[in-house]
C-alpha cells in the first residue's frame, strides 16, 4: 500500500451532537475510529473548497473564451454583411442605370419588398422575384 504519513497530536473542541453523529456514522464511513473519520472528513472538505476555487477559475476562463469567440464571430459577420451590402449597392446601381422606373413605381416597389421581407423573414429567393415580375 501507500506510505504512512507522519501524524501530529492536536487538541480541538467539538460540539457534543456532532461527535454523536460521527460515532453513529463510523461504520457507514468504513473507518475504525473517530480519528480516521475526521481525517477523511477534513480531506473531503479540503477537496470541496479547492474544487470550488478551481470551478470559479474554470468558469472565468470559459467565459473569457466564449466572449472572445462571440466577438470574433461578430466581426466576421459584420465584414461579410459589409461585403454583401457593397455588392447589393453595385447591383442596385447597375439596375437603376439600365432601367427607367418612375418615382411612384419605385415607392410601391419599396413598400412591397419591405412587406415581403417581413413576411418571409428575410429568406429572399430570386425565383420568387422572377415569378412576381413575370405574372
Amino acid at each position: 500500500m501507500g506510505e504512512e504519513k507522519s501524524k501530529v497530536r492536536k487538541a480541538f473542541y467539538i460540539e457534543e451532537d456532532i461527535l454523536e453523529q460521527v460515532d453513529s456514522l463510523l461504520q457507514q464511513a468504513d473507518v475504525k475510529s473517530r480519528n480516521e473519520f475526521l481525517n477523511q472528513a477534513l480531506k473531503f472538505y479540503i477537496g470541496y473548497l479547492t474544487s470550488a476555487k478551481i470551478e470559479n477559475y474554470m468558469l472565468s476562463s470559459i467565459s473569457s473564451v466564449m466572449h472572445a469567440t462571440v466577438k470574433d464571430s461578430e466581426n466576421r459577420m459584420a465584414r461579410a454583411m459589409f461585403k454583401l451590402a457593397v455588392e447589393t449597392s453595385k447591383l442596385a446601381n447597375v439596375i437603376a442605370y439600365s432601367q427607367e422606373i418612375d418615382e411612384e413605381s419605385m415607392g410601391k416597389l419599396h413598400v412591397r419588398c419591405m412587406e415581403e421581407v417581413k413576411r418571409i423573414n428575410g429568406a429572399v429567393k430570386f425565383e420568387d422575384a422572377y415569378e412576381y415580375q413575370h405574372d
